[in-house]
């Protein structure tokens, strides 16, 4: 009996002392809040939604200084709604090619740093048009993607974007393309890389279908790669996979607002990319204005994610959340034109040069908005340049975390300064692209190539011959002359800035078969530079 009565005491004291606790911090809590005079906004909720090969041009928003054809082409008010209440900006950049850019978004990192340098698919191989390559041998790049676990052979360990907010109370949410890691990785699931929820995403890059009709491709022999998974619910209706997609993540992320949880919801769509299916819902419209077939079809691809965009924003507002809402559009590489497409092709992008799998701003530059209430001027463009690891530290300094201990080194810098017009952004540094790689389809500045900008002036360098140009984009976007001979001094300084910084990052280099050595740095290719 004495033993339960000692026993009952010591519980009671630990519970006196813990209720002392408990009012010594809400005391502290009103004491600081009072002296503040603020009170903590909560974390902001984030939608990321991603295009996949959509254009510069392949939208009613003119992201250049003048509206041109295109422009008028597309139907895009959703776009062009974004636009108006937050931030355009005009000069926003990824990778050539599909798997780069996400790996770079979702680590922070360079693609010459974490090589993961081309579309990943099937592990531990590289792909039939870079092991046949006729001139070079490629590096065996990351062609297992991204893992969250270290030693994973082939393959960039990183601290994922999704797994960094997750950690924080976030509510995460992938929807649509993963393309992270190669099929049998732990890349490949984007619920080991920080998700909590996965929506249709997988290994592969493209769907087999966009038709519910069709079952997204699934049942097709032989086809089981590209079938999109996830979305049996679907299956026999007619519904277009992006509707099927944007509706499924709606009904996740609301049982996220219905417990007050913060979420970050990445809409990372299928299309653009081929296959080029027609979306019926829109598809007429785009015949009656003289498009041919395939570009009818194409268009009503982008208008049916443009109303993708604006049902996401019309729930953000029905569901009262928009003003605690950060809303970022951005697209994955550069348009497709080389191949698929309807009309001449390398033409899709004008006025600029190429497009997909291309080192010519057709195939990098991309269209990019910001909305974010009460912290960005609504309607204002923004020339700043930005590049796609940029995303990775703005999105966490977005939902509050301004230093984040990583494995990987981040290259990325934030541009949450630009969106409050904050005078902190360091401006011009170089932009680098590397592509030490085959895409398999030909096409102007297709293949090998590093490239770097810095303020005007862009440099390529072609590996496979050694070809150097350079562009002043002020007054060439479309990077018709090549003043390679005409500015040797900016020649030689922009060779110089592009080698260093792919020294600093360990990139990749091809072999060149004539020789059996790698090929070199573009300033060793000087005269007098040569080592």
């Amino acid at each position: 009996m004495k033993d339960i009565f000692v026993l009952v005491k010591k519980v009671f004291q630990m519970v006196k002392n813990t209720l002392k606790v408990i009012v010594l911090v809400l005391v502290l809590a009103v004491l600081g809040s009072c002296e503040n005079d603020e009170i903590q906004e909560p974390p902001p909720n984030i939608v990321l939604f991603l295009v996949d090969d959509m254009g510069w041009q392949d939208t009613s928003v003119p992201f250049w200084s003048e509206r041109t054809a295109f422009n008028d082409r597309y139907h895009t008010p959703n776009m062009e709604r974004l636009a108006k209440e937050g931030v355009k900006f005009t000069q926003a950049y990824a990778t050539p090619v599909c798997s780069p850019t996400r790996v770079s978004l979702m680590t922070g990192m360079n693609a010459a740093r974490h090589r993961v340098t081309n579309w990943t698919l099937k592990k531990d191989s590289l792909q039939p048009m870079e092991t046949d390559h006729p001139q070079l041998e490629f590096p065996l790049w990351n062609v297992n993607g991204m893992s969250p676990v270290a030693g994973d052979s082939l393959a960039v360990h990183a601290m994922p974007l999704p797994q960094a907010l997750h950690d924080i109370g976030y509510f995460t949410v992938h929807s649509g393309k993963a393309h992270l890691g190669a099929i049998g990785t732990p890349g490949e699931n984007p619920l080991n890389l920080g998700f909590d929820v996965n929506i249709a995403g997988h290994a592969a890059g493209a769907p087999e279908s966009y038709l519910g009709t069709e079952n997204f491709g699934n049942g097709k022999e032989g086809r089981e790669t590209w079938a999109v998974p996830g979305l049996e619910n679907y299956y026999g209706k007619d519904i277009f996979l992006t509707e099927a997609i944007t509706q499924e993540a709606l009904k996740v992320v609301d049982s996220a607002v219905t417990h007050q949880q913060p979420f970050f919801l990445y809409m990372s769509h299928y299309a653009v990319h081929t296959p080029i299916m027609g979306d019926e819902r829109f598809v007429q419209k785009y015949l009656e204005k003289g498009l041919d077939s395939t570009e009818a079809k194409y268009a009503s691809l982008v208008e049916g994610m443009d109303k993708s965009l604006g049902d996401i924003l019309n729930y953000l507002t029905d569901k009262n959340i928009e003003e605690n809402t950060i809303v970022i559009f951005m697209s994955d590489n550069g348009g497709l034109s080389a191949h698929a497409r309807g009309g001449e092709p390398n033409t899709h992008n004008k006025p600029l040069a190429s497009g997909k799998g291309s080192m010519y701003e057709g195939g990098i530059r991309e269209p990019m908005l910001v909305k974010w209430l009460n912290k960005t001027e609504p309607g204002t463009v923004s020339n700043e340049q930005i590049i796609i690891e940029d995303f990775y530290p703005s999105i966490l300094k977005m939902a509050g975390i301004d230093s984040l201990e990583t494995v990987q080194k981040v290259d990325g810098q934030s541009f949450v300064e630009i969106l409050k017009d904050e005078p902190k952004y360091e401006g011009l540094r170089p932009l680098i692209w590397h592509y030490p790689n085959e895409w398999g389809v030909t096409g102007p500045g297709i293949g090998a190539a590093s490239a770097v900008r810095q303020g005007d002036w862009k440099f390529i360098y072609f590996h496979a011959d050694r070809r150097m140009e350079l562009y002043n984009l002020k007054t060439d976007i479309g990077e018709t002359k090549n003043l390679a001979s005409e500015q040797p001094e900016k020649l030689l300084e922009m060779a110089s800035i592009l080698t260093t910084q792919l020294k600093a990052k360990r990139a990749q280099m091809p072999i060149d078969k004539s020789t059996g050595k790698p090929v070199e740095y573009p300033l060793e290719m000087l005269p007098n530079e040569k080592e």
